[in-house]
């Protein structure tokens, strides 16, 4: 059994993370401030479940997309269609860089002021941000189920979990960036899943890299036999979200170098 304080800790934790998420998604779904890149509406919710205050500080000062409304009385559809919608790493949704064009010879250097306000550091939070939130979303699932079937690797927890986490944290990354790599480059399911595998596997194995250290930590010197601590308690949810933060750190220079080699484009 975790000592009581860390229970305690991890409850609190937890309760103000999921209040954070509630609020990106209140924000996203009812204001109408969905993000312009679908799947995104998705992925900063899920960062809020581990990171919390500051991922919902991050949103709302650099990523709070700007509330759709009907147009303007008196002001034409063409006007309105012209108009871009910024992506949130700084670009145009797809199938608006001829409006793009159009909007600038209008107003010449205008679709360069989201981008010049944004530090480079924000589209790489953005874009770390987007694998991990598959990252994530594969390790919950897979630590619910190893746990419910009682799995195990040569008698060790630990291996399943090792196996089952990078599985779904594979398949739910390449999903997760075959919605965003796809629409982009206008690429079909076959074509965009390869773009997304060999965009995201790099970066997804270093988040796992980071998760899986700290697991066995908690594994091997937090919490040795017989005092393993199990999903159905809140203190190992709180580890796992350090674990989370880990691998988001060790995630970020492969996504540097994957954007900088143009395999992964940013966000």
């Amino acid at each position: 059994m975790p000592p009581a304080w860390l229970t305690v800790v991890a409850w609190l934790y937890l309760s103000v993370c999921f209040c954070c998420a509630g609020i990106i998604s209140y924000d996203i779904a009812v204001n109408h401030r969905r993000q312009p890149m679908g799947v995104m509406n998705y992925v900063f919710p899920i960062t809020a479940l581990y990171f919390g205050p500051a991922a919902l500080a991050f949103y709302w000062r650099w990523a709070r997309a700007p509330a759709r409304s009907e147009p303007q009385m008196g002001m034409s559809h063409a006007t309105t269609a012209m108009a871009p919608v910024p992506a949130v790493g700084g670009g145009l949704a797809p199938g608006e860089e001829l409006q793009h064009e159009m909007a600038e010879q209008h107003s010449p250097g205008q679709a360069q002021v989201h981008e010049r306000a944004r530090p480079r550091w924000v589209t790489m939070a953005i874009e770390v941000s987007h694998c991990g939130a598959g990252c994530s979303l594969g390790d919950v699932i897979s630590e619910f189920a190893i746990f419910a079937l009682g799995l195990a690797v040569a008698g060790v927890t630990l291996g399943a979990e090792y196996i089952g986490d990078y599985l779904l944290a594979l398949a739910f990354g390449i999903l997760f960036q075959y919605f965003a790599i796809a629409p982009m480059r206008g690429l079909g399911v076959k074509d965009g899943l390869i773009a997304a595998a060999k965009a995201d596997f790099i970066s997804l194995t270093a988040f796992e890299f980071g998760l899986f250290g700290w697991m066995a930590v908690m594994t091997y010197v937090l919490f040795r036999a017989p005092h393993h601590l199990m999903p159905s308690s809140a203190a190992f949810w709180l580890l796992m979200q350090v674990g989370m933060m880990i691998g988001f750190a060790t995630s970020w220079p492969a996504n540097v170098w994957l954007v900088k080699r143009g395999i992964k484009i940013p966000m």
